[in-house]
């Protein structure tokens, strides 16, 4: 029922139009591919704060950790921890130390990680299962590589070690269990 020019009552609802050639505008853009920033890690603030014995080291086979102390000297229930939050880096050099943090840290730590094993559950779980593949440009895929990491605790972290990951895990499925 048309009342006036600009007033529609149509089954509960007005529609009133201000001007002939009135226009649409839709909703606004939801941003769904606008960067994120993510919160800072620990090990960002730590990093950021000079407080790890390292730095940045340049040579003809690229980058690597230049260590100022022995890395078999390393507190590891302080320093491993920290360098396993930093794994959700996305950003250099945050990334880069993180990763090649872990891996020097694991090569060379021996009897010094297993028992560290408790402190690294919770910093791993960054994506154990989100359903994003991180592995598009690295060929590494991080959560297969938090899956294995789980493995290799259950496998060498001493007879609890299913019970503490799957304390603070509860979707991890036991690798030992033929």
């Amino acid at each position: 029922m048309l009342r006036n020019k600009t007033e529609l009552k149509t089954e509960g609802f007005t529609v009133k139009a201000t001007m002939k050639n009135s226009v649409v505008v839709g909703p606004p853009a939801a941003g769904a591919f606008r960067e994120r920033p993510s919160k800072p890690t620990t090990f960002r603030k730590f990093y950021e704060r000079g407080e790890f014995p390292m730095a940045l080291e340049h040579d003809t086979k690229g980058n690597r950790i230049a260590w100022k102390v022995e890395i078999e000297k390393l507190d590891y229930h302080h320093y491993l921890p920290l360098f396993f939050d930093g794994l959700c880096e996305t950003v250099h050099p945050y990334e880069f130390f993180a990763r090649q943090g872990v891996h020097d840290m694991l090569e060379h730590g021996g009897p010094k990680i297993q028992p560290v094993i408790p402190q690294l559950i919770i910093p791993i779980k960054i994506n154990s299962g989100d359903g994003i593949d991180y592995s598009q440009q690295k060929r590494e895929n991080i959560g297969d590589l938090i899956q294995e990491t789980l493995e290799v605790f259950e496998r060498y972290g001493g007879e609890d070690a299913f019970i503490n990951i799957k304390y603070m895990v509860p979707t991890y499925e036991s690798c030992m269990i033929s």
